[in-house]
């Protein structure tokens, strides 16, 4: 029950941070500005290598109240790793058929980057959850992902850039099925923070009315 929840929760609340951050308080700035704005769904990058001693300790903090996972998880050994620390879902730039094994003997929701349809078909067959669509939601913006669903409709999909306050509705439009926000989400103050993300929850509410 616990990936379905997971899962669940990031279908519904349709949008998370990406964060990139090497100390606790700055982690903790970000965490509060996304939640006062209405986002709860944080994915810090491994990119800095103390990555799991800050979701152990935004866990610790937050609980339930946030829901983390490790973002740039490249091997089967960080995704055991950030397991251990309390990562609820992994996320990473590729695929790997050896991290797809692991989350799914612990029952973690897998979200790996997938370019071609190649990619997101072996992806998935390994046991993929949802499908992160990098780089190419940069690259080519939402329309990369009715692109992605024509072909294979029932694919969740996970954007990863090319998100801005103004077109999260034609993200939505498209079918994502959740957008995952950098710079607006994890820059500057709390307060400029907590503002982004209120424009974007707003976004996205007004979208589901």
């Amino acid at each position: 029950m616990r990936k379905l929840a997971v899962l669940n929760r990031i279908h519904d609340e349709k949008v998370m941070a990406i964060v990139r951050v090497d100390n606790l308080e700055r982690a903790k700035e970000i965490a509060e500005g996304c939640l006062e704005g209405g986002i709860s769904i944080l994915e810090i990058s491994y990119t800095n290598n103390n990555a799991g001693d800050i979701i152990e300790q935004l866990h610790a903090i937050y609980g339930d109240e946030l829901l983390i996972g490790a973002g740039t998880v490249l091997d089967s050994e960080t995704a055991r790793q950030a397991m251990l620390k309390g990562a609820q879902f992994i996320i990473a730039p590729n695929f790997s058929s050896s991290v797809a094994s692991i989350c799914n003997r612990y029952h973690i929701p897998y979200m790996p980057g997938c370019f071609s349809l190649t990619e997101v078909t072996d992806a998935l067959t390994a046991g993929a959850d949802m499908i992160k669509a990098f780089p190419s939601s940069a690259f080519f913006g939402p329309k990369i992902v009715s692109t992605i669903k024509v072909p294979l409709p029932y694919v969740p999909i996970l954007s990863s850039g090319g998100a801005t306050v103004e077109n999260i509705k034609d993200w939505l439009e498209e079918g994502v099925d959740c957008i995952g926000i950098g710079t607006l989400l994890t820059k500057g103050s709390k307060t400029e923070i907590a503002e982004n993300a209120r424009k974007i929850r707003a976004a996205i509410s007004n979208f589901k009315q």
